[in-house]
């Protein structure tokens, strides 16, 4: 596969941006980079605001402060194509929604997918195309409903990188999957990152996955409390303080 590097994104810059909601602060004084080419991962106890960052980044949460995003010569970009993957679809497995159904609408449906959505012939053709980059082609034709917790993650996965983003966050996108799946979905984003220059956020609580994965690993407790590699954050003491262990060579301390 050839390797891509032309969306002009460089980095996503958070300047003190901090987040209240009714009076409750979600988000304090958050200073953060995020780089193209580099899978970052945020971690943190429940509540810590970590979906909260990904909904101010989407543009679906209200926020004080500053998102820039920067090209590579340190000037402004536009604002980047943004696939996400959530942790879960919500729908109805009883309707007769096909993958490729599903794909095709939410595709050519510029405010989202809406069930039921139903196209004249639609052309199998892209859907095939960018399932069988995540191993998952032969489910083109397979009703929606019908699909294993993994399967449907990689279809989103597909979905969410067609066309190809600047930038893919994926909100606990395996919870729930079987460890085949869950292995399976991250070998696919890995692919992902090698293949093209894309900045990709990921929130999860599979710790040694992120071990495995992850360029950079940022510890959030409604500001950011650690940042660095896996080792350096998983072997600090901010960790040991939200999680009440040392997470080092992959074994719990």
């Amino acid at each position: 596969m050839k390797i891509h590097n032309s969306c002009g994104l460089c980095k996503i810059k958070l300047e003190h941006l901090s987040v209240i909601s009714e009076g409750d602060v979600l988000l304090e004084d958050v200073n953060l980079e995020f780089h193209c080419g580099q899978l970052t991962a945020l971690i943190g106890r429940n509540g810590a605001g970590k979906s909260t960052l990904l909904k101010a980044i989407l543009g679906q949460k209200a926020y004080q402060g500053n998102i820039q995003f920067e090209n590579h010569l340190g000037g402004k970009a536009e604002r980047p194509k943004i696939g996400y993957v959530p942790q879960q679809l919500e729908f109805d497995k009883n309707m007769p929604v096909t993958v490729n159904d599903f794909f095709t609408a939410a595709a050519t449906n510029s405010k989202g997918f809406r069930l039921p959505i139903w196209l004249k012939s639609p052309d199998p053709a892209p859907c095939k195309e960018a399932l069988e980059k995540m191993d998952c082609g032969d489910l083109a034709g397979k009703r929606l409903g019908d699909l294993s917790g993994g399967e449907l993650q990689r279809v989103l996965l597909a979905l969410a990188t067609t066309p190809v983003p600047d930038l893919l966050i994926l909100d606990e996108p395996v919870s729930g999957v079987d460890a085949t799946g869950l292995d399976l979905f991250y070998r696919r984003v890995a692919d992902l990152l090698k293949h093209y220059h894309m900045a990709i956020l990921l929130v999860s609580h599979d710790l040694s996955l992120i071990r495995r994965y992850a360029d950079k690993v940022v510890l959030l407790d409604k500001k950011v409390v650690a940042e660095g590699t896996p080792l350096e954050v998983f072997s600090s003491t901010p960790f040991q303080e939200s999680f009440g262990y040392l997470f080092q060579g992959g074994e719990e301390e």
